[in-house]
């Protein structure tokens, strides 16, 4: 596989990082806890280790594909690990957009009660480096319809390992049980998933949980260093972005589907979180990434 880093993608409209690729020769990278803003698919190629990722400990060594969501706290150690790491925004690969083509969904991502390791056979891996290696050539080159073809490139990727990690029998076991805790967060997201378009407060959601807004954010600022606010928000942003670039739904109803009394209330939201308004966040991501 080839070892040089290969330059990024970023959105011409504000900078923000897009797509990235690079390969790494130790754990210095990932032995402090991690916070990602970007989905991530790291591959151990060479070297043992550990992860910690979810309240639960593995045990990592080569032919190890993990999978985390953005914002997932993990951490990695193991002084011999070596691999290669693979990056995108919501913004230039959506994985609910594409679902239909790559039902990744739920199976690599979005998936806290599952383990977030792939063991790549060592027949596949030859298949998934080449993959790799023409999503690096592709960066390097910046040639024609470029986005497009790193995106067929990495639904390649996604549909092989969902098949890979659906075929597989058994999930490896985890060191620790699920503390009282992690059920807890674990029940919040869950409920956040189920209730967003309409409870858009942590005392909503502490109530569910039969719990008290104090403990519920000190659960969650453990454990994400964030707040309930900021689970929910992210939760309500990743939908209004989604409807804003996948359909032609007028603002005003995005805002009525999410649960505002109108569409100023919605803008003024969606603004202080995202720095832009609806419409030209609309405007700029079609633009940008057709």
């Amino acid at each position: 596989m080839t070892t040089t880093l290969s330059p990024e993608i970023t959105n011409p409209i504000d900078g923000s990082l897009g797509f990235r690729i690079k390969h790494f020769t130790s754990d210095a990278d990932f032995n402090e806890v991690q916070k990602i803003g970007l989905f991530s698919i790291i591959w151990i190629l060479e070297g043992n280790g550990s992860l910690r990722a979810d309240f639960t400990s593995y045990d990592l060594k080569p032919g190890t594909m993990l999978f985390f969501m953005p914002f997932q706290p993990f951490q990695i150690t193991g002084a011999d690990i070596k691999g290669v790491i693979l990056n995108f925004h919501h913004d230039f690969f959506c994985i609910i957009k594409h679902h239909r083509e790559v039902a990744c969904d739920g199976i690599l991502f979005n998936n806290i009660d599952q383990s977030p390791i792939v063991q790549i056979p060592a027949n596949e891996a030859p298949m998934l480096e080449q993959v790799l290696d023409q999503i690096q050539q592709e960066l390097q080159v910046a040639g024609l319809a470029q986005h497009d073809l790193i995106t067929s490139y990495l639904k390649i990727l996604l549909i092989n390992v969902t098949r890979i990690k659906m075929a597989q029998s058994t999930a490896q076991a985890p060191f620790s049980e699920k503390s009282t805790e992690s059920v807890l967060l674990h029940s919040f997201k869950t409920y956040i998933e189920q209730y967003f378009r309409e409870k858009h407060s942590p005392g909503d959601y502490a109530e569910l949980l039969n719990t008290s807004v104090k403990n519920l954010g000190r659960v969650v600022k453990e454990y994400n260093q964030k707040t309930p606010t900021d689970l929910i928000a992210t939760r309500i942003i990743v939908e209004a972005k989604r409807e804003l670039y996948l359909t032609d739904k007028a603002i005003k109803e995005i805002a009525y589907d999410l649960g505002f009394k109108d569409e100023y209330h919605f803008s003024r939201y969606f603004k202080n979180i995202t720095q832009t308004s609806p419409q030209t966040y609309r405007n700029s991501l079609k633009k940008a990434w057709g």
